[in-house]
């Protein structure tokens, strides 16, 4: 008799997601055809996206970071990681060995959830939005970019926010070139603002 943990694993198993689905559907075959690759694996695919977000003020009260915490774990949906002062400085008030951020690093099925629903759902969301900045791409190919508020994913209740916290999103690829990687993010879904 099959448990309830694996049949919930059958199920995930079996169900793609949407923004993996057009990529190898759709992506994969116009990215061929526009850079003339000759092989598939020379195709650019996301590899990760990392979530970082600053404590700044609260990292000297532990409730307020386990709340923090909690907010990126439910945006994310994996537990973050406490990031630690590698030394001391006196101007910010922090000591070495001190939490001062949190992060979060997404792979595989996460990762396409989450970018799926940043895309489709957080994004527009945002007031007077008019599209991410083309030019967040670092040089080899990784785009990043920062959110200013919590509130725009639907998991967190505008009641329940304590503070509201920003946070930096970045979106590694394998693609060599920022053209390559842009071309990619667009045909997936990304919204670039018209220059």
């Amino acid at each position: 008799m099959a448990t309830k943990k694996t049949q919930v694993a059958k199920e995930t198993a079996t169900e793609t997601n949407r923004v993996k689905e057009l990529y190898v559907k759709t992506v994969v075959p116009a990215l061929i055809k526009k850079f003339n690759y000759k092989n598939v694996n020379q195709v650019p695919k996301l590899v990760k996206i990392t979530i970082n977000s600053g404590l700044g003020d609260v990292k000297d009260n532990s409730k307020s970071v386990q709340l923090a915490q909690e907010e990126l774990k439910l945006i994310s949906g994996q537990k973050p990681i406490l990031t630690n002062a590698k030394k001391s400085v006196a101007n910010f008030k922090v000591r070495e060995g001190q939490s001062v951020g949190m992060k979060v690093t997404l792979r595989g099925t996460r990762m396409y959830e989450f970018f799926d629903k940043f895309i489709s759902i957080a994004l527009p969301r945002v007031r007077d939005f008019r599209g991410v900045p083309t030019k967040s791409f670092d040089g080899r190919g990784n785009y990043a970019m920062g959110v200013k508020e919590q509130l725009i994913f639907p998991e967190i209740s505008y009641d329940q926010v304590e503070k509201i916290r920003g946070f930096d999103i970045c979106i590694t690829t394998t693609a060599n070139t920022d053209e390559e990687a842009r071309e990619l993010l667009a045909m997936l879904g990304m919204p670039f603002a018209n220059k």
